[in-house]
């Protein structure tokens, strides 16, 4: 009889054999159909897009009046209160100015006592002097024409032998006084004041009116009065304090003509212009916006604390006296402005290796090249690269990293 070989398999190869060939057919599955990510997507679509640039910034008026003592002193009364609008002209604060009238009045005393000998040299004398003058002549021509006669009846009688000599002599030295006598005076009332008296006088004025000059001013300096319509915004002194010269009084302006000064960060400079519109918000007032313009853009960067800043004026369009000075505020500039411009969420934008977005098409990503226009904080503007009929894809719900080709499915 034949005889029948009976072959045997190792049972622990046949095992091996079997894993190996479901672990191939699990990485064929895998390879063939990987499994879709849930993504965040946004459309491509028209917007309007600003850019902006923001910082702090400190509210200054335009036109301000700061107050000062003249000279040490005692506040004597303060009319006006924190916030008070006041009119041009309009008595502010008062210091203690017994001092003050007294230089004014001893200058003034001074100065009229001057023009009033200056107005007697220009007319040779004063009013009593040139009565006195007047009659001094007058007596004098009368002495004068009494010796000329006296003299001329002694020269008859001398001749006739009844007047001897001597007496003629006498006669006729009367007449040479009487005469000097009245040539002294009437010299006197044109020749009375000399050229160096006239100018000694003029110095005189001059330094007298300088002292009334003086006097005013600091009359004035103690009774302040408001140069302009404005409104009143501090006072840092109180009735009966006693200031040194120099202190600061008080200080009102025009609340309505304010600027804020700010400085912007060094590479922020460059996007600045004269006119561009800015946006103003105070924390202390959250509900209120303001609006004004750059007036003057950064011209130099110069270092502020740490920061290498350019300093900015801008000038605030509607301000009502609502904006007080020296508050800290927020400022926006818009540096620039495009409007129904294609355009996809910033975070849409990758920027390694170039410019490009991820569009969803057919449930995949499609790595897309595209051209940027206007980025601000939200949007990136494409100018090319996109059409409006476009999804793109934002990130993955897992935090997966987006690559080309990888099976997607959007999040609800």
């Amino acid at each position: 009889m034949p005889t029948t070989e009976t072959r045997r398999f190792n049972p622990v190869l046949l095992w091996s054999i079997f894993l190996a060939v479901i672990v191939a057919a699990f990485v064929i599955y895998r390879t063939s159909a990987r499994e879709a990510i849930e993504v965040r997507v946004a459309p491509v679509n028209h917007q309007n897009l600003l850019s902006s640039v923001s910082t702090n910034g400190k509210v200054e008026p335009i036109e301000e009046f700061p107050a000062y003592a003249p000279a040490p002193g005692i506040v004597a009364k303060v009319y006006v209160e924190v916030g008070q609008k006041v009119r041009k002209g309009e008595l502010l604060l008062k210091m203690d100015d017994a001092d003050a009238v007294s230089r004014l009045a001893t200058a003034t005393t001074t100065l009229r006592t001057a023009e009033a000998t200056l107005h007697d040299i220009d007319h040779g004398g004063s009013q009593e002097e040139n009565l006195t003058l007047t009659s001094d002549i007058n007596r004098t021509q009368i002495q004068q024409q009494q010796a000329a006669k006296d003299l001329t009846a002694l020269q008859l009688l001398q001749q006739k032998g009844a007047a001897s000599a001597s007496e003629v002599a006498a006669a006729e030295q009367r007449v040479q006084t009487t005469n000097a006598a009245l040539q002294s005076l009437q010299a006197r009332t044109s020749q009375r004041y000399s050229s160096a008296d006239k100018e000694r006088v003029q110095a005189q004025i001059a330094e007298a009116r300088a002292a009334v000059a003086a006097g005013q001013n600091s009359y004035a300096g103690n009774n302040i009065r408001a140069p302009f319509a404005g409104t009143v915004y501090s006072i840092p002194v109180s009735t009966y304090d006693f200031v040194p010269a120099g202190e600061n009084l008080l200080d009102m302006a025009d609340l309505n003509k304010i600027q804020i000064r700010a400085y912007f960060d060094e590479p922020e400079i460059g996007k600045l212009a004269a006119g561009q519109s800015v946006k103003i918000t105070w924390d202390a007032k959250p509900t209120q916006t303001w609006h004004g313009h750059i007036s003057r853009a950064p011209t130099t960067v110069i270092t502020y604390g740490t920061r290498n800043v350019g300093e900015c004026i801008i000038t605030v369009d509607d301000a009502k006296g609502d904006l007080l000075p020296n508050t800290n505020v927020i400022v926006t500039v818009t540096t620039s402005q495009r409007f129904n411009v294609l355009s996809v969420p910033r975070e849409a934008l990758h920027t390694d290796s170039g410019e490009f977005v991820f569009r969803v098409v057919n449930g995949k990503l499609v790595r897309t090249p595209v051209q940027v226009g206007v980025v601000n904080l939200t949007r990136v503007e494409i100018t090319s690269g996109l059409t409006e009929k476009d999804t793109v894809a934002l990130n993955a719900i897992n935090n997966r990293e987006l690559s080309n080709g990888l099976p997607v499915k959007i999040a609800e």
